[in-house]
């Protein structure tokens, strides 16, 4: 198991991280590079828009940008199209790859004017870090401290100004002093079928696959919300299509392809479903604390609660009780459980 519990096949098509298959050039290239490309989001592309364009008239940056919502909702993608839009630079990074300041500090130092720093997954980064940030996010300075003690003395440099987008999947666990400092405060939703159907078509055009409107709605009801899965979904289905079909996906292409896969006619994998079950089986349908449901299944409560929960409770699978995790009756019925969970005969 690495650091981010990935160490299940299931976790290649719900992970949080981004996988091989998601850096490949032909999967690189279903990233839309502008915002009138961008589907969904409508309230969240609106707002780019408007400060995109206010900040060209005045000829300065936009305000930082920070989004937050589930993985696979495009945070990413924003982040390029941002710079694009601009024509500017991206750098890209992450909270736990700056482990250090002069990591950080090296980053900021090489940025140019209107260049956009893109922090993933910044709610992990270090405090000594962070508080590097504050700084460099109001003053565009960075303070530099030589020697110790009653020969410490400190240097301002001063940086160019840039645009720093983050993006977390764990808003809450942002400090109120890095938060406020964000003039562009976003929140990244699940995706309605429509639009998932739309993202399933333009993508299979890109990639000159041939499907029908069937499979791309089928394929839309099992992603999650989710854009990245809809794309990883596709190209499982694709393959399975060139290799036990004729190469065209229709329905029962997806269903059979994703069959294998372990992915229900709902988008629930095989973990889902073992959460589930752990929570029914175990603890009597709940309620139940994180760290047990984590502990029983051996995974990391991290991959659970940003991977595995967002998405049940989404769908009311789950319920989040100030005395712990409780499964609902429509998840019992899915899972063909009575309401006590007992088995259906």
């Amino acid at each position: 198991m690495n650091d981010h519990g990935d160490s299940t096949p299931e976790h290649g098509i719900v992970s949080k991280n981004s996988l091989p298959m998601d850096r490949e050039p032909e999967t690189v290239s279903l990233r839309p590079e502008r915002l009138e490309d961008y589907i969904g989001q409508r309230e969240v592309v609106e707002t780019l828009k408007i400060a995109i364009e206010a900040a060209a008239f005045r000829g300065e940056p936009i305000d930082h940008v920070l989004f937050h919502g589930p993985p696979g909702l495009g945070k990413t993608t924003l982040a390029y199209i941002i710079a694009n839009e601009m024509g500017k630079r991206l750098t890209i990074t992450s909270g736990p790859a700056l482990e250090k300041g002069g990591d950080l500090i090296g980053m900021l130092t090489h940025l140019e004017q209107g260049d956009v720093l893109f922090v993933d997954e910044i709610h992990r980064t270090p405090k000594s870090v962070e508080e590097l940030l504050y700084p460099a996010m109001e003053d565009f300075a960075v303070d530099f401290v030589f020697d110790k003690g009653i020969h410490a003395r400190s240097h301002r440099y001063r940086l160019k100004q840039f645009v720093l987008v983050g993006a977390t999947t764990r808003v809450g666990l942002l400090s109120a002093a890095l938060r406020d400092r964000f003039g562009i405060f976003r929140n990244l939703d699940f995706y309605s079928e429509q639009d998932l159907v739309k993202i399933a078509n333009r993508s299979a055009v890109l990639l000159k696959v041939s499907i029908d409107n069937a499979a791309t709605v089928e394929l839309a009801k099992r992603s999650r919300g989710t854009p990245r899965i809809v794309n990883r979904l596709l190209r499982r289905v694709r393959d399975f299509a060139q290799v036990k079909g004729d190469g065209v996906i229709r329905k029962d292409v997806v269903e059979a392809a994703l069959a294998l896969e372990g992915v229900d006619a709902i988008g629930l994998t095989n973990l889902d479903r073992q959460y589930l079950k752990t929570v029914i089986e175990y603890y009597g349908g709940g309620p139940v604390g994180i760290e047990a449901i984590a502990a029983t299944l051996q995974e990391e409560t991290d991959t659970l609660v940003d991977v595995v929960e967002p998405y049940l409770l989404k769908i009311g699978f789950i319920l989040r009780t100030s005395s712990g995790r409780k499964v609902s009756e429509p998840a019992l019925k899915h899972l063909g459980y009575g309401s006590q969970g007992r088995l259906f005969a």
